[in-house]
């Protein structure tokens, strides 16, 4: 296990590694007083090696790292990679490819929804994670022992986990599942920050598109100015500010200083002015420019008891395979089935049809029903409903 504070010992490595099937990654990064995460460690692991990389030893140049990261024959896994890749998109531009997220393998292989890593490493690999380190300092120096340990322990055990999970895939033949949804975490879009999209982050109540209007220029501007000034966004201005802001619309400092939780000194200062004048762009938007809020979606009257119906269905084909719910369909999904036989959902395509979204289209139209058995529930074929007879008729025995 090694430090690497070099750039010459870091491209030797990276050089040792190019060679392999495949890397365990991992990052350690800080970003409570920052907008910008900021990198303090990267983890490696090969099959006979593991390093800690240090991004902030003077002098290092990342660039092997981001080569490796980028070379098409060595397969990247990571664990909730979703920040990790966030991070060096940021740093690079390019999206660490190929790519394997061992949280999303775990799900699809039945170790339920969102595994944590400690969990999937002490199941699959036997090993017992020392979280003390968790919410370490990373950005100081030097680091500790322990903390190295900790670090490379999250590239170490993914190694064995890894495995087992690609050989379950093989073997079920799900490998491709997975492949799919890495498309998400492979688009550069999930990852492309719109200053002008940041205010769709705060939850409120009115969908009136002036107040909206106003809601996106005074975040928008918001987020601008956190970026420059690399603070996270509630360091800047709160988000119950923006809100009562974009609700009242002040247009002089006096008005702007009476909003709960900003400052006289702020509404006369530079951060005020700018306050006010994306408060007026948000005035002066044409009708046609203002934000269109997105159509709320009424379940149908009598649907609720048709998707109680299809959650337990999903529960139960989710346990026959071996699924996490979560990746198969939510909340949302089920109401949009029960509503419309073509919903557009996930849900209803690809693999996700054939273990759930034809079954949830039969049991809708009385093809299936589900039936307890002792504290069991069970799925029952129905036969097809005679003209002239109701469907509890067909379904008794003749």
């Amino acid at each position: 296990m090694t430090l690497i504070t070099d750039t010459d010992s870091l491209r030797q490595l990276c050089r040792r590694l190019a060679t392999t099937d495949f890397i365990t990654v991992d990052t350690e990064f800080m970003r409570e007083k920052t907008y910008w995460p900021q990198l303090c460690l990267v983890q490696l692991a090969g099959p006979d090696e593991a390093a800690a990389i240090d991004p902030l030893a003077p002098g290092i140049d990342l660039q092997p790292l981001f080569e490796l990261l980028a070379d098409p024959q060595v397969v990247k896994v990571f664990h909730a990679a979703r920040q990790d890749i966030e991070i060096f998109f940021f740093l690079t531009g390019v999206i660490p490819a190929p790519l394997v997220d061992t949280q999303v393998a775990a799900m699809v292989c039945g170790f339920g929804d969102s595994v944590s890593y400690e969990n999937l490493a002490a199941k699959l690999a036997g090993a017992r994670i020392d979280k003390s380190s968790r919410f370490t300092d990373w950005s100081h120096r030097p680091l500790t022992q322990k903390q190295l340990d900790y670090a490379l322990s999250d590239v170490t055990h993914l190694r064995v986990a890894y495995e087992k999970l690609a050989r379950r895939l093989e073997k079920t033949g799900r490998t491709d599942w997975v492949r799919e949804e890495m498309n998400v975490l492979t688009n550069p879009a999930t990852y492309r920050l719109d200053a002008r999209e940041a205010w769709r982050r705060l939850k409120v109540r009115s969908d009136k598109p002036r107040f909206l209007g106003l809601l996106r220029e005074v975040t928008a501007w918001r987020e601008e100015e956190a970026q420059r000034r690399d603070l996270p966004r509630n360091r800047v201005v709160r988000d119950e500010a923006l809100i009562e802001i974009a609700a009242h619309a002040p247009t002089t400092v006096d008005e702007l200083a009476r909003t709960r939780g900003f400052s006289r000194g702020a509404a006369e200062g530079s951060q005020g002015a700018a306050i006010l004048a994306a408060v007026r762009r948000g005035l002066d938007l044409p009708q046609a420019d203002l934000p269109v809020p997105a159509p709320r979606q009424e379940l149908p009257s009598g649907l609720g008891p048709l998707v109680d119906l299809l959650r337990v269905l999903l529960k139960m084909r989710c346990e026959v395979h071996g699924v996490a719910q979560k990746l198969v369909a939510n909340s949302a999904d089920l109401e949009m089935i029960a509503a419309n036989d073509e919903a557009p959902t996930r849900a209803l395509s690809g693999w996700r049809r054939e273990i759930f979204g034809a079954a949830a289209l039969d049991l809708k139209h009385g093809r299936l029903a589900l039936t307890a058995a002792g504290r069991r529930v069970e799925v029952v074929p129905m036969r097809p409903v005679e003209r002239g007879k109701s469907e509890r008729d067909a379904s008794l025995p003749s």
